[in-house]
């Protein structure tokens, strides 16, 4: 999978509301014991991941995570930058992602840095 194909099974993740279609989204791109870090959540696992997911759409309904900008990308690494907001709104947060990719493309660990967000 590229770069792109994987960011935009990222976010559709993050996007969907169906738990199901989650976990087939994080099965087709996060490898089993992948991490996710940013400064609020980390989690370990698919199901982890999943709640983690469930539990964001709730703090933030309405809302809908995009991508802003191209991917860099290099060896095993890509680099993204993303808005939390509701279509046709300014954004409510923003970031940055680090992804490390395993040898088969998917994602290991991702750790995530907050350019802007809201209190929670």
């Amino acid at each position: 999978m590229n770069a792109n194909a994987l960011a935009d099974q990222y976010f559709a993740m993050w996007n969907a509301a169906d738990a199901d279609r989650r976990a087939e989204l994080i099965e087709g791109s996060w490898t089993a014991d992948g991490t996710f870090q940013d400064p609020s959540f980390e989690t370990t696992g698919h199901d982890e991941l999943n709640k983690l997911v469930g539990a964001a759409q709730q703090m933030f309904p309405g809302l809908s995570f995009v991508r802003i900008g191209d991917i860099d990308e290099h060896h095993n690494y890509l680099r993204w930058t993303w808005h939390l907001q509701a279509e046709g709104q300014e954004p409510v947060a923003g970031g940055t992602d680090i992804v490390v990719l395993d040898a088969d493309g998917k994602i290991q660990k991702l750790i995530g840095f907050h350019d802007f967000a809201p209190a929670h």
